[in-house]
């Protein structure tokens, strides 16, 4: 694909969750992104078996599949060879793994010193919980960015795994990596990237530590601007059992969507009247449960309002701006997100499907510069499958 990170090598260890996420990212920007799965993930007939679903499907999009046993030492140094030749590599495992497998950062740079290595684990490399067990809620419970989310009379509520996983895991990896590309590409040295799933949360959540630190944000749930607290920044069930989200906070915006309900500004208390919040929310839900969401939709969409209905993952690609934006599509039978962002020279794009555990073995060491003499005595020696 031309994209802007079209001739960039990419070496991705192959696991699970916000690994294989950052490397779709740079696959779908055009790098060259080589997945180098477990050789004991190719049955004898050469068909896929135990491949996670987490690291399988649309998040290894755009690859490349080698594999390779690490832990044979022609494996050991075919996976090398191809570290020697590559911009970066990423890897998720916990602290620890790669070194003992003789594949990790120093092993790496000391062999190609323009190498950027980006590391992912969910509590970081060091720390009294390195080596612990975790997952998004974890990480996100840790950084304080669980507790505030939900219902006020309920337990936090997780968000699916989008904040630590995907947004301060694989994202920020991503963000590190092409960081480290650009100071790679000036200094001619690489360094190691280490990216941590509980950091990142606790990095998105910097708005709101900086309303707390001025005593502008209760720790309370549903009791904030932003966390379904406010009338004007929640969600309302509609006549047909579905949903609208509103978020007219600014005021113009809040006096339109007043306008559009019929309601009269002076009948509502005022706007940031705290104390008033559940009175004024009551008050917009009974209005809300009036029409259905397709009636809402055809009052306040498009307008000032800030209104859009809550679809489900099966509607959201059917919606008309979604249609007109692009922003899903179609790969080997499967709808998924297009890539993002947009760039207007060097568009990004899916290369591809997702590949079976070594289905490129041949292609890529051959690429990397290996003979087929030497691939089919790896193969025989249980080194690559």
């Amino acid at each position: 694909m031309p994209g802007p990170l079209t001739g960039f090598r990419v070496i991705e260890l192959g696991g699970i969750g916000p690994a294989p996420f950052c490397g779709m990212v740079l696959s779908d920007m055009g790098a060259d992104v080589v997945r180098v799965d477990r050789a004991a993930a190719v049955a004898a007939d050469g068909a896929p078996q135990g491949v996670d679903v987490l690291s399988a499907g649309i998040l290894s999009r755009g690859r490349r599949s080698v594999a390779i046993n690490l832990k044979h030492p022609d494996g050991l140094a075919t996976a090398l060879t191809l570290t020697d030749q590559a911009d970066a590599v990423i890897e998720g495992f916990r602290p620890g793994v790669v070194e003992r497998l003789g594949i990790g950062p120093d092993v790496c740079l000391a062999r190609n010193p323009r190498l950027v290595y980006g590391r992912i684990t969910g509590w970081g490399q060091g720390g009294p919980l390195a080596q612990a067990a975790g997952h998004d809620l974890n990480y996100l419970a840790l950084a304080g960015g669980l507790a505030p989310i939900g219902r006020r009379d309920s337990p936090p509520c997780p968000p699916l795994n989008l904040v630590a996983d995907f947004g301060g895991g694989g994202l920020l990896l991503a963000t590190g990596v092409l960081a480290g590309l650009l100071e790679a590409g000036r200094s001619g040295q690489g360094q190691v990237v280490d990216a941590a799933m509980l950091d990142g949360a606790a990095y998105l959540m910097t708005m709101m530590f900086e309303l707390l630190g001025r005593g502008a944000w209760v720790e309370e749930r549903e009791s904030n601007a932003n966390d379904g607290g406010a009338p004007f920044y929640a969600v309302y069930e509609t006549a047909d059992g579905e949903y609208v989200a509103i978020g007219a906070m600014e005021p113009q915006f809040y006096r339109l969507l007043l306008d559009r309900l019929d309601l009269e500004e002076n009948d509502l208390p005022e706007q940031w009247d705290r104390t008033q919040w559940p009175a004024t929310k009551q008050r917009l839900a009974e209005v809300f449960r009036q029409r259905t969401q397709k009636e809402w939709c055809e009052l306040l969409e498009g307008s000032d309002a800030c209104f859009s209905p809550v679809l489900r993952m099966s509607e959201a690609p059917q919606h008309p701006h979604n249609v007109a934006r692009r922003s899903f599509e179609v790969v080997d039978g499967v709808v998924q997100p297009a890539p993002a962002p947009r760039f207007t020279r060097t568009p990004s794009g899916v290369a591809g499907g997702a590949p079976g555990p070594g289905e490129h073995t041949d292609s890529v060491l051959a690429a990397y510069g290996l003979t087929p003499a030497r691939v089919a005595e790896l193969r025989r020696s249980g080194a690559v499958a």
